[in-house]
């Protein structure tokens, strides 16, 4: 017996990526593992209030899905309206979420709506809050506390009435320690807070969400439901699920297509073993990474040696490692301002490697767009001198604010970092 949660739509939603997501997603909430069970009781409690909710997990745990359970189970008649701040700009963002009036900006034709009008009297899901640029958390919080938007391009407010529920795959008590998102935003979106657990740690839910698929996607061909052969449970069982539930679901969907006999086996799988991928692979040396690192380097005698975040920086990849000698020879003359020029130059040959894709720069920097496009700012390195095929104008700017000679250290550090990745 198991706890589930039917996920459905309201008709009168407007368009946004939720009601844009294809049908074909069977999106459902299992809970069956002792590490999730609790969550259907959070649901319940939470619900009926007007309070906001922070629903914290990995990407693919299932967010929306609990953000769409409570929206049904609150007994609001408004829509529920879903928003992916990681995709709003940061110059049009107000706009997307507040709405504007005829010709408040170039291309602005006429007047229309924001996120917020449209989720009036239901629920507005802020997905991926984390991102939110800086400037956009300062008009959230406004809004926040006055329950009433005012368009660009006009000066007369307009009230609302939505419940806000947020989510996040980052770490935000890192992300306000680091100056990139806003402490008194934070409170106000946290009143409640609900931490979904990755699947790995939930593995009494997969054998339950991998039959409820098979169910979904083998009625939508028609045909006979596959069994899961045993051979197939155990290796679903022993995979890792770094994309959660939404990896799962996607392999049993393949599996449904190409199984035979109406029998799947594990070479119908598509697993993944991302442990031996390229990048996945430095996240492996990371767990051999602190008794090595610490064979290799002499012991500390301050306090710092002793403290955990020490460990912490010894469990890194080697591909890091290698970079601590070149970093004690910066540390005996050590340059001013050591650390921006430091990230100043990993930013720019970050960029340099993805020939000026700032979305390819994101990812292999592992951090957001917005997060990047402020360091970019910060160090000079975001101008409209910037053009399609590259950098060659924002080095030359750069480097006449931070020059390094092409032997310093810098640049070997810099080279060592990225000489592993892939762009």
């Amino acid at each position: 017996m198991y706890h589930s949660v039917e996920s459905t739509q309201s008709s009168h939603q407007p368009v946004s990526r939720m009601s844009a997501t294809s049908q074909c997603k069977a999106s459902r909430a299992i809970f069956v593992d002792s590490n999730s069970c609790e969550l259907p009781r959070q649901i319940d409690l939470l619900a009926p209030s007007d309070a906001s909710i922070l629903i914290v997990g990995e990407t693919g745990t299932g967010k929306e899905v609990v953000a769409r359970k409570i929206h049904e189970r609150s007994g609001r008649s408004g829509p529920f309206v879903a928003v992916n701040c990681g995709a709003l700009s940061e110059s049009l963002g107000e706009a997307a979420l507040f709405g504007h009036e005829a010709g408040a900006y170039t291309g602005a034709s006429g007047a229309r709506a924001g996120w917020f009008e449209a989720a009036n009297g239901g629920t507005l899901f802020l997905d991926e809050v984390g991102d939110l640029p800086l400037t956009l958390q300062v008009a959230l919080l406004r809004v926040l506390q006055e329950r009433q938007v005012v368009r660009l391009g006009s000066r007369k407010p307009t009230p609302i009435d939505i419940r806000v529920v947020a989510a996040t795959n980052i770490d935000v008590s890192k992300a306000v320690a680091n100056g990139q998102f806003r402490l008194d935003l934070y409170f106000r979106l946290s009143v409640a807070t609900m931490e979904l657990p990755p699947l790995r740690a939930r593995t009494g839910d997969i054998l339950p969400l991998a039959e409820h698929f098979i169910a979904a996607y083998g009625k939508r061909l028609q045909s006979s439901l596959p069994q899961l052969h045993p051979d197939a449970q155990a290796a679903l069982l022993e995979h890792s699920w770094p994309g959660n539930i939404r990896e799962l679901e996607n392999v049993m969907h393949a599996a449904v297509l190409v199984c035979s006999d109406s029998v799947i086996r594990p070479g119908d799988l598509r697993l993944i073993d991302w442990s031996r991928s390229p990048t996945a692979g430095a996240a492996s040396d990371a767990t051999q990474a602190p008794q090595n690192y610490n064979q290799s380097q002499p012991q500390r005698s301050t306090p710092w040696a002793n403290h955990q975040a020490y460990d912490a920086i010894a469990a890194t990849p080697r591909s890091l490692q290698a970079l601590a000698p070149q970093l004690d020879r910066l540390f005996e003359a050590p340059p001013e301002q050591l650390l921006e020029r430091l990230q100043a130059l990993v930013i720019r040959q970050a960029m340099e490697r993805c020939r000026g894709n700032q979305v390819h720069t994101a990812r292999l920097l592992g951090v957001s767009r917005n997060v990047l496009r402020t360091y970019l700012k910060r160090f000079g390195l975001l101008s409209d001198v910037i053009d399609r095929s590259g950098l060659r104008e924002v080095e030359s700017a750069a480097e006449h604010e931070i020059s390094v000679p092409s032997h310093h250290p810098l640049k070997q550090f810099s080279r060592t970092l990225f000489a592993s990745e892939v762009a």
